[in-house]
């Protein structure tokens, strides 16, 4: 009979010593899932996984961060630059600590990105009932401010036994590597528990390689969807985020090449297809350009690949107007695959690309079709040109700035971004031309990202240059990790926009009647309501007392200027430049739908009505 050995650990010690041997494998390359901790201790991890993870701190990375929130926004910037095939563990105390994680884990499960989330929790044996930071909740005690993860974890689990981590790891491996469920996966772990003994098996600190499949497509669906785009006149595809972490760039191009399909691209899937590409139709709907938009009107097979079709994409379900428009779903996830009552194609981008451009062999679009495409794309470029062109105003604008910014980077610099008017001008106007380069979070669009991001993904790509772009609204959110920047020897240059409140929100309010109430940094004023002087914020000293280098431009040359020295700078450099806070895009001709007051007594709400009631009824129901 055979002898199982086992090793006595505490579970703090068994879940550190299990991390650094987690591999993945894809396309027989293997890869180390967890690259370290982010981490903040408190009274509910110390004694436990902190100690665990001391003991082995000469070989698995631990960083300190300063905010829980931004530690789980790091490790979505670190998994989504590396392809979702590497991400870190995320550790905290109980309490605060804990929930400060939540709105992060909803921004990776929104995302599709996997993060470890190992916040610390109450006493499993209840003995100090109710201990510090403890939420007593009167109709169980079995209840603690962890549950509030479950609704936006892909799995969730609250280990009150030592013995219980060995199936919750592998429940939880299962779903960080699987590419149709991954997101966040919490394991809440009572204090207590973390410092008990157990006899663990040896197999548990093993090497242990998960393969990461490319899941091959029903042919039968595949046959139909070819047949649906030989039976095409004017079709199109649209690129998602799937595309990326599928490393599907270049059955993309074979694809759209052989078939002579335009291309346009979602927030997620942009730099999928470079911007130089005969049949790269720019940017999709709400904050798109008019070639992809135009396309998208009138197409009447839509290609979806990788995508989750939200409604910046679909323009709230407005800017698909074939009549008899049909979408083909290409996706690992049935959830996404289904959507708009397309056929669906479940399987891996890059295989499915692969295999339906088999299938279509000797099939292209009609000439007129390919025409109009590339004289599209030629005057969509030539927009995005005369857009970014400088205009030697007495202040620059967002999208001059982008302008400078954007000619400077070489082009395997990467550029993050999450929130506000930014991400609109630089999904319209940014070029990108290798896969990756452009990194935005806007499944969650979650303001204080950018930085915490920008770590992550400079982490994962120590080579190149990251740029974070970043506006005076998410800065004052969450600039803290400049520091944890600073201290892990990253480069990183940071360009704020300073424009002296919410830009973004500020244009909807006025859009929708409201005035951009609410929306500046001014005083309260002796009327009682924030109409008074601006306040002036100083970035530039607020960010250099973080540890950064700091230089403040005010006009192109000294843009040009500070670029150059940030880009040899071997640090954390930051950028401060004032902008225009009237200049703004225009909308390329899409809508997103966002309610205006049925009854108001404000008269520009009034005026406001009618112009929804005209777009909400060009809404449809795909089915």
């Amino acid at each position: 009979m055979k002898t199982h050995s086992t090793r006595r650990l505490t579970m703090g010690q068994a879940l550190a010593q299990f991390l650094p041997q987690q591999f993945v494998r894809r396309d027989g390359t293997e890869h180390q899932f967890f690259q370290g901790t982010f981490g903040i201790f408190g009274h509910g991890n110390v004694a436990g996984l902190g100690q665990g993870l001391l003991e082995i701190r000469d070989r698995f990375r631990y960083v300190l961060v300063r905010n829980e929130q931004a530690m789980v926004h790091s490790a979505i910037g670190y998994a989504k630059r590396r392809n979702r095939l590497s991400t870190w563990a995320c550790t905290t105390s109980i309490g605060p600590g804990a929930t400060n994680m939540i709105t992060g884990a909803a921004t990776a499960t929104v995302n599709r990105i996997p993060v470890l989330l190992l916040p610390g929790d109450i006493f499993a044996n209840r003995a100090p009932d109710p201990v510090l930071q403890q939420l007593e909740y009167p109709a169980s005690r079995d209840v603690s401010v962890n549950d509030c993860f479950r609704p936006v974890s892909r799995y969730w689990d609250r280990l009150n036994r030592p013995e219980q981590l060995v199936p919750a790891l592998m429940e939880a491996m299962r779903t960080l590597t699987s590419p149709a469920d991954t997101g966040a996966v919490t394991l809440a772990m009572p204090q207590d528990v973390q410092a008990e003994a157990f006899d663990y098996p040896v197999e548990l600190f093993e090497r242990r390689v998960w393969s990461i499949p490319r899941t091959r497509p029903d042919l039968e669906s595949l046959h139909a969807a070819a047949a649906a785009i030989r039976a095409a006149q004017q079709p199109i595809l649209i690129a998602g985020g799937g595309v990326l972490y599928s490393e599907a760039t270049d059955a993309l191009r074979a694809f759209v090449e052989a078939t002579g399909i335009g291309v346009a691209e979602t927030q997620a899937g942009k730099s999928s297809l470079a911007a130089d590409h005969p049949q790269y139709l720019g940017p999709m709907g709400v904050t798109g350009g008019i070639a992809a938009n135009r396309i998208a009107r009138d197409a009447d097979v839509v290609i979806l690949v990788g995508t989750r079709l939200s409604d910046f994409t679909s323009a709230s379900r407005t800017i698909f107007a074939h009549p008899g428009v049909r979408f083909i779903g290409i996706n690992v996830a049935e959830l996404d695959a289904y959507k708009a009552g397309a056929l669906p194609v479940i399987g891996d981008a890059r295989v499915t690309l692969d295999e339906l451009r088999d299938a279509l062999a000797g099939w292209q679009v009609p000439s007129g079709y390919r025409a109009r495409v590339q004289d599209l794309g030629r005057e969509w470029d030539a927009e995005v040109t005369r857009i970014l062109a400088p205009r030697n105003g007495l202040v620059l604008t967002q999208q001059e700035v982008l302008g400078h910014v954007n000619r400077f980077v070489d082009r395997q610099d990467v550029v993050v971004c999450a929130a506000g008017s930014l991400p609109g001008d630089l999904h319209r106007y940014w070029r990108a031309y290798e896969p990756g380069s452009y990194h935005l979070e806007y499944g969650y669009s979650c303001m204080g990202y950018e930085i915490a991001g920008g770590l992550g993904v400079s982490l994962a790509t120590p080579d190149h240059r990251v740029y974070v772009l970043v506006g005076d609204g998410s800065y004052l959110m969450m600039a803290q990790e400049i520091v944890t920047a600073v201290q892990e020897g990253v480069r990183l240059t940071i360009v704020l926009f300073d424009n002296h409140g919410f830009g973004s929100i500020g244009g909807l309010s006025e859009a929708v009647g409201c005035q951009g109430f609410g929306t500046e940094y001014r005083r309260r004023s002796s009327s009682g309501i924030l109409d008074g002087d601006v306040i002036e914020v100083d970035f530039a000293a607020n960010a250099a007392s973080l540890g950064a280098s700091v230089e403040t431009a005010s006009d192109a040359a000294a843009l040009e200027r500070a670029l150059a020295r940030a880009s040899a700078s071997g640090g954390v450099s930051v950028i401060v430049v004032p902008v225009d806070r009237a200049a703004r895009s225009p909308g390329y001709e899409a809508w997103w739908d966002v309610p205006v007051a049925q009854v108001s007594t404000v008269a520009t709400v009034e005026a406001a009505r009618p112009a929804y009631d005209e777009n909400r009824a060009k809404v449809r129901t795909l089915i």
